[in-house]
């Protein structure tokens, strides 16, 4: 009697000691995981992630902000640099078209070319005002910043793509028929260009909601203008 009972304690305190000692390998098991995760996120914190290059405001630097900091910005469409500067050359750009299609309704040979300049020019006035309205709502003028040149339409010409020389638009009022209609899409084609390349731009460097707005539609209208005057040509 005394026997069984002996054996039957030793079992019992090797049965305890079984159950500890896996208890204690999952209690360190445990703590290797947490301290790998803490590990982890302390990796996490220490890395920012890729930096992103913000244009800054009119008269500021470019900023270079964290992938988190740029997340949290993005909700402020705050006008920047790049869009200020891409409206007030826009204004010029489109000024300088309505000087060309205005000469078409009496040098123009053909009535299709005729047509184009007044879709042209019936497009591009309103956007003119719209974007006069937009600088005056942020506190900007449309010459501020790039100073005329004294050319119809004028700007400072090297930094607007696309944009005609005083030579070829003197070229321009001296022609007619034919070679109107020839020089004319020319000129229109090199002009929409360069203002698809100014909008596709700022659409990468702007920060406004609206001046990208405005971008988008430079981008559609015009690319649909020169697919029309290339057939014409």
């Amino acid at each position: 009697m005394i026997r069984r009972t002996t054996t039957t304690a030793r079992a019992a305190r090797a049965a305890a000691l079984a159950v500890t000692a896996v208890a204690a390998a999952l209690a360190l098991a445990l703590t290797g995981c947490e301290a790998d995760s803490g590990t982890k996120a302390d990796d996490q914190a220490k890395d920012p992630g890729p930096s992103v290059i913000a244009p800054g405001k009119p008269g500021e630097a470019a900023k270079k902000l964290t992938a988190e900091e740029a997340a949290k910005a993005k909700d402020d469409d705050s006008p920047n640099a790049a869009d200020f500067s891409y409206v007030r050359m826009m204004i010029q750009h489109h000024r300088q078209a309505l000087v060309m299609t205005a000469l078409a309704p009496d040098r123009a040979k053909s009535s299709k070319i005729k047509r184009l300049a007044e879709r042209i020019s019936a497009g591009q006035k309103p956007e003119i005002e719209a974007m006069k309205g937009w600088l005056k709502t942020n506190g900007g003028t449309a010459d501020q910043g790039g100073g005329t040149t004294g050319h119809e339409g004028g700007h400072d010409h090297g930094s607007m793509p696309g944009m005609a020389t005083q030579k070829q638009l003197d070229q321009l009022r001296a022609a007619g028929g034919a070679d109107f209609d020839k020089l004319f899409l020319k000129l229109m084609i090199t002009h929409h260009s360069g203002a698809i390349s100014m909008a596709t731009d700022v659409l990468a460097q702007g920060n406004n909601v609206k001046v990208e707005e405005m971008a988008d539609d430079v981008i559609a209208q015009q690319s649909a203008e020169i697919r029309r005057m290339r057939q014409l040509g």
